[in-house]
């Protein structure tokens, strides 16, 4: 692997960056992170795993390798093999030959895709370890500070983009089950004034309403609440049918 210029790490980290903050979905950004960062540091392959937090096991969600073998689903529990050993002790590996590192568990797929150097570093956010990316050479390899910390600049900002990604979906949860709730309190006050029910028999009704015609609480909600607004706008009073309205 040839040492690529300066300009050149830069450039990379310039594009992630914008990719970062386009509309573009995780996984374009992630194949786009990873098909850079095998580029200008001229790696064989670069793949990047992510954590899943709950049972704690990385699994390969990006690379830039059109190889049938290493594209296979594959996970590792953290501290399991390299991958894991990088995202439990949250710091840089680098390996000289996969193939004689007790460590490393993939010897059969490095010698049949000719991998044998190995850089892998943690994708970090704050303290907490949300990935690994991995490099590799075809030939033998002393991955240099300056290939460590452009990596891990690079792990840095998939992390962010991940983060992102997070907190985008978690919002958006939260705003529909906000707006979910307020479509159920505003229908639950029609029906406690047209039908006079108390609070409780009207959340029920909404509940059976939802049950009967397999729809969310917050879709038959949306029906009471347009049964009322046309109500309101013919002047006539109209029999609430959540069946035909939904």
């Amino acid at each position: 692997m040839k040492k690529s210029s300066y300009k050149s790490y830069i450039e990379t980290l310039n594009k992630i960056s914008k990719a970062i903050t386009s509309e573009l979905y995780l996984e374009d950004v992630l194949k786009l992170i990873v098909t850079l960062t095998a580029n200008v540091m001229e790696a064989k392959i670069c793949s990047l795993w992510l954590l899943d937090e709950k049972s704690q096991r990385l699994r390969i969600r990006a690379t830039q390798s059109m190889s049938e073998e290493y594209l296979k689903e594959r996970n590792l529990k953290v501290g399991e093999g390299i991958v894991g050993l990088v995202a439990k002790e949250k710091k840089p590996i680098v390996i000289l030959d996969v193939s004689r590192d007790p460590r490393y568990k993939e010897k059969k797929l490095a010698t049949k895709e000719g991998l044998v150097s190995m850089l892998s570093v943690p994708m970090m956010v704050k303290k907490r370890v949300v990935g690994v990316i991995n490099c590799y050479t075809t030939a033998h390899y002393k991955f240099t500070k300056s290939d460590i910390e452009l990596l891990s600049t690079v792990a840095n900002q998939a992390a962010v983009a991940i983060e992102n990604t997070e907190l985008l979906v978690k919002t958006k949860v939260i705003q529909e089950e906000l707006d979910a709730r307020k479509s159920i309190e505003r229908a639950k006050g029609i029906l406690m004034k047209t039908q006079n029910l108390t609070e409780e028999d009207a959340y029920n009704q909404i509940r059976k309403y939802s049950m009967d015609n397999r729809r969310s609480m917050k879709e038959v909600s949306e029906a009471i609440i347009l049964s009322e607004d046309l109500k309101k706008k013919s002047g006539h009073n109209i029999r609430l049918d959540t069946g035909r309205i939904l």
